[in-house]
């Protein structure tokens, strides 16, 4: 990066970016019953959601690796011309089946808005500069928590579900302009391997686990089929899993860097990531659940409900920003553990008569602890390692968050029960709810002690000179 880049410009590109890859989950979430009234393809629901997020998972790392091969501007450049393509075709679409896969299009772009804007944060800012401005940056995603389901209700109702699609592309032309005249790289051109090998094995492999989850979580024993093709490609996914693992041993230039969790920092962050984004992602799902199925509560009623933790979530990920130079990563992170501790024990508490002001604190300190820790965790990866393996650190860090995400639900979604697809027992929803937030609380104790694994203070690895 040379010293005539302007950086605000950069950073507000940034800003733009990744609100538009954290507000799509909830944005199109909430557009899902009017595309499938007007598609006529409800059996196929689940796929326009978990299209996009196995692209985007399997794209993460290679993104990331990318980057650091060929420069940070051309990949986020592809990255995001991919992602906007998906949307405009998507919004085009006129069928179910041609809706998935542009949405899988759409993800093959979105690894990169998910990666590459914190690795450029962490090439841009110094160490304390740096941690605030991820801060502000995780926040974007508590905010898109907020403004997502609003957003998307009111363009479904007051214009159509295709403007969910159509809207990310003025945001995202703007992005794109920021960073090109802002953002000039200084790369050094020179011929480099690319592991053709090492993308290929991970991304067959990856497909056919993540694939084999979302059948898993949806198998209700009907087809006597079903478990053998599940057993395939779990088998199939080791397979080529176990293959991409030698050859990143002997690739010299891997995608996914193995001697990246060697390092202290790197590795002990990843565990703990993968736990708590296993929390998060049922925190999130299930709640919202709980007011409706059991309290029998309305959408609008359980979103209010909800805003306690799209608040507190990016008011922890700024105050992380601002500490984390300060008073270290571990400590950052063990107080962010007792928070999750106490709102855990909230819910497992939970009852049918339990006041709404109750559950609104307890969502409060969960949000509090995703914002402390995951903003902190962020900072840590970026700042361990050289401008060289910045990409691919990042990466790995994003790819275990959102992989602790899908196998969370996937695991919790076999726990539930809601009685009948057409009618939720009330009584029924309650009592496997309760197991599962009584499996939340015993993780959130796995995390504190899991967080005394992490080192006291920050190492940080600077970026090279002639990128300052």
């Amino acid at each position: 990066m040379n010293n005539n880049s302007n950086r605000r410009s950069v950073t507000i590109a940034l800003f733009v970016a990744t609100f538009l890859a954290a507000i799509e989950g909830t944005i199109v979430s909430t557009a899902m019953p009017s595309i499938t009234k007007e598609l006529q393809g409800i059996e196929q629901y689940s796929w326009v959601i978990s299209i996009y997020l196995l692209a985007t998972v399997i794209t993460t790392p290679i993104y990331g690796k990318l980057s650091d091969l060929y420069g940070r501007r051309k990949m986020f450049m592809i990255g995001a011309i991919i992602f906007l393509a998906g949307s405009m075709l998507s919004g085009l679409a006129q069928s179910m089946e041609v809706l998935i896969l542009f949405r899988a299009l759409q993800g093959l772009g979105a690894g990169a808005l998910t990666t590459i804007p914190y690795t450029i944060i962490g090439d841009l800012y110094s160490y304390e500069q740096r941690a605030k401005v991820q801060g502000w940056m995780s926040s974007i995603w508590g905010i898109a928590g907020i403004s997502g389901p609003l957003l998307g209700g009111l363009l479904v109702d007051y214009v159509s579900w295709r403007a969910i699609f159509y809207m990310n592309l003025p945001f995202g032309i703007i992005a794109i302009a920021l960073l090109l005249s802002s953002f000039k790289e200084s790369f050094e051109k020179k011929k480099r391997h690319i592991d053709y090998a090492g993308i290929t094995t991970f991304s067959i492999g990856m497909f056919s686990f993540l694939y084999a989850l979302t059948l898993l979580r949806n198998e209700d024993g009907a087809s006597g089929a079903e478990p053998l093709v599940i057993g395939l490609l779990f088998a199939v996914a080791a397979l080529f899993l176990g293959m991409f693992f030698i050859i990143e041993k002997k690739s010299p230039e891997p995608i996914i860097p193995l001697k990246l969790f060697k390092l202290r920092t790197i590795s002990a962050v990843n565990g703990v990531s993968f736990l708590l984004c296993v929390i998060n992602v049922v925190t999130i799902f299930y709640l919202p659940l709980w007011l409706q199925g059991v309290l029998g509560k309305s959408a609008t009623y359980s979103g209010l409900a909800m805003i306690p933790l799209s608040v507190s979530w990016p008011l922890g990920s700024i105050l992380a920003g601002n500490w984390i130079a300060k008073i270290g990563l571990r400590r950052i992170a063990l107080t962010g553990a007792l928070f999750l501790i106490c709102g855990s024990l909230g819910f497992m508490f939970m009852n049918s008569s339990t006041p709404i002001i109750l559950f609104m604190c307890y969502t409060f300190l969960t949000g509090l602890s995703f914002g402390l820790s995951l903003t902190s965790f962020t900072v840590a990866v970026s700042s361990a390692v050289n401008w060289e393996l910045r990409g691919a650190a990042v990466a790995s860090n994003n790819f275990i968050r959102t992989l602790g995400q899908t196998i969370g639900i996937a695991f919790f979604g076999l726990l539930l029960h809601t009685g009948s697809a057409e009618t939720i027992d009330a009584a029924l929803l309650e009592t496997s709810l309760h197991r599962i937030f009584i499996i939340l609380t015993v993780l959130s104790v796995f995390v504190w002690f899991a967080a005394f694994s992490l080192p006291k203070m920050q190492q940080t690895a600077e970026p090279q000179p002639t990128n300052a």
